[in-house]
Parts: C-alpha cells; sequence; structure tokens
C-alpha cells in the first residue's frame, strides 16, 4: 500500500525536519522508541543534488528503520528541485517529499530558497507543480506564518493547496521572528480552517502538555523539533496519553542506554571520527539535569563511546 497523507493515523505525530540535528541516526532514535511516529529528514540542496554532491547525496541515504520517511529538500529555482526530488525517490524511495519554504536562516534565503519563496508565490506554486509532475509520492510543504507579516500564511497556503501540494506544515512564526517569540497555534487553526488538504502546525510543542493544546486546535498532526532534542521519548508519552496509557518515566538507566544507542550510531552513520558532533546531542540530553553545569567540561573531552561509558561511571555515578 503506498503512503498517502489522507490515510496516515489521525493525530499524526512526527519528527519535524531540522538542519544538522534530524540525520539518520537521530531519527532511528525515534523510531525505536516510538515506531508510529513519522520522520522528517534534514533538508538537502535541490542544487548539491542535481551536482551529484556526495556529501548531501550521504545525507540523504535512507535506512529501513527509519520508515516512513519524508525527505526535505529546499532550492529556489522549479527545474532543478523536480530534478533532485526524481532523483532522491529513484535512489532512496522515501514516503514523500517535503519543500523547505520556511527556512528563515540567512545562507537559505538567498536565490528565493526557504522562507524567502512565501514573498514569491507565483514561483512556489510553480515550484510545487513541478515537484508533483516528478514523482509519485506525495508532496508536502513546510512554511512560517508569513515573511513579515502572521497573515501571509492564510493565502500563501490556498496558493500551495491550489498547485496539489498534499499536506501543509505551519510553523507558528514569521521569518522575521525566527525563533524568538510564542508560537501563534490560533493562526495556524485558520490555515487549518481554510484549507481541504492535511495542515500540520509546528512551534513550541515540547511537553505533553502542550502537545495537547496544540492539537485542541483540530490541525491533523504536529511537528516537534527542538522540543525532541534531548528527549527523544517525547514522541512515545505524546502517543501514550493520547491511547489513555500512563507514560513511563525516565530512568538513569534508560536514559544512558538511549544515549549510548544514539552515540553508536552516529559513529556509523558519520564515521568513527565524527564524535565532536554527537557532542550537541549530549548537550541537549543533559539540559536541566542537576549539576549540568559541571559536567560540560567533561563532555568537551569524550571522543569515543569508551570514553562516554567512563564519563557515566565517574561523572554520573558518584
Amino acid at each position: 500500500m503506498s503512503f498517502s497523507w489522507t490515510t496516515t493515523k489521525k493525530p499524526t505525530i512526527a519528527l519535524s525536519p531540522m538542519a544538522d540535528h534530524t540525520d539518520s541516526a537521530f531519527c532511528r532514535v525515534v523510531k525505536h522508541l516510538s515506531p508510529s511516529t513519522i520522520v522528517f529528514r534534514e533538508m538537502v540542496s535541490a542544487e548539491a543534488v542535481v551536482r551529484g554532491n556526495e556529501k548531501t547525496w550521504g545525507m540523504a541515504a535512507i535506512h529501513d528503520d527509519e520508515r516512513p520517511i519524508i525527505q526535505q529538500i529546499f532550492g529556489g529555482e522549479p527545474e532543478v528541485m523536480a530534478r533532485a526530488a526524481k532523483m532522491i525517490v529513484e535512489k532512496y524511495h522515501p514516503e514523500g517529499i517535503d519543500i523547505n519554504m520556511g527556512c528563515p536562516a540567512k545562507k537559505i534565503i538567498s536565490n528565493f530558497n526557504g522562507a524567502a519563496l512565501m514573498k514569491e508565490p507565483a514561483r512556489a506554486a510553480e515550484i510545487v507543480r513541478a515537484v508533483k509532475a516528478a514523482v509519485e509520492v506525495p508532496v508536502s510543504v513546510k512554511i512560517r506564518l508569513g515573511w513579515s507579516e502572521p497573515t501571509d500564511c492564510l493565502t500563501f497556503a490556498q496558493v500551495l493547496e491550489k498547485a496539489g501540494a498534499d499536506l501543509i506544515s505551519v510553523h507558528g512564526r514569521t521569518k522575521s521572528q525566527a525563533y524568538s517569540g510564542k508560537a501563534d497555534w490560533q493562526m495556524i487553526k485558520r490555515v487549518k480552517e481554510l484549507v481541504s488538504i492535511p495542515v500540520f502546525g509546528n512551534g513550541d510543542v515540547t511537553s505533553i502538555e502542550s502537545a495537547k493544546q496544540a492539537l485542541e486546535t483540530g490541525v491533523d498532526g504536529i511537528l516537534i523539533g527542538r522540543g525532541a532534542l534531548g528527549n527523544p521519548w517525547i514522541f512515545r508519552d505524546i502517543e501514550d496519553v493520547l491511547a489513555e496509557r500512563t507514560p513511563t518515566p525516565i530512568s538513569d538507566k534508560e536514559r544512558k542506554r538511549i544515549i549510548l544507542f544514539h552515540a553508536k550510531l552516529h559513529l556509523k552513520t558519520h564515521g568513527p571520527k565524527s564524535f565532536s558532533s554527537f557532542r550537541k546531542h549530549l548537550i541537549w540530553y543533559f539540559k536541566g539535569q542537576p549539576g549540568v553545569a559541571k559536567l560540560r567540561n567533561a563532555i568537551s573531552k569524550i571522543t569515543t563511546v569508551e570514553d562516554m561509558e567512563n564519563f557515566f561511571k565517574t561523572s554520573l555515578d558518584n
């Protein structure tokens, strides 16, 4: 049976695409804890895909444990976006393609990439139509409330639906806000009420309570981004509550188990000398834990899984 956003379980709980974080290793950790979670892989450049950039193609590689998985791409040229989507689908067979029209980073919004496309609805629609024509898997689009005005999304979402988008995900901030302030879920609700295709909401979902409040807007699903960093258990906990089960408390033993599991997957994915890029995850895992300030120096010296196991014994067990 082919993947479809209209037939997926509602409400859908999904991992939001985050650059430098939602790589194959982290996606597999999330799926290990919550198999029903749908994961969106970190964005890759359509131009780099078409050029055959080795690193970019490596980023797009998919492990079967991640499925169903949606690969996000970014770019500003319809033809290039279509070619990249087709090449990725033919090689790796993701269950869907997601188009980034919401990233606010300066290096992304140049050349009509990311959130800059919200200022160019005609170009955005052309991209959606081109990608839709190139692949047979569902095509979704991730947007923000707008470039500077939070009401931009109301007309923009309708443009995307008319162009053929199968799903729209809305981050509840404008590009101008970046990640400051609070996500406006009432505006996301208005988008949901305006279009007939599924709408996911994104922004400030960091707990069971905030997830329940987000779902009260009537969205078809929620994307969890920063709320999952250091806490991949959040997906399992939310699903437990929705199923009227009591979430399982995270013990120290369980936290250590998942950190080691994640570290080993990270090294296998990125190579034996890649531990330095895993430290950002370690900081998130220990954020808010007692005595974390004193642990940061020790964390900075970890370079292997063996170092981390020793860190657990000497820094955490005493």
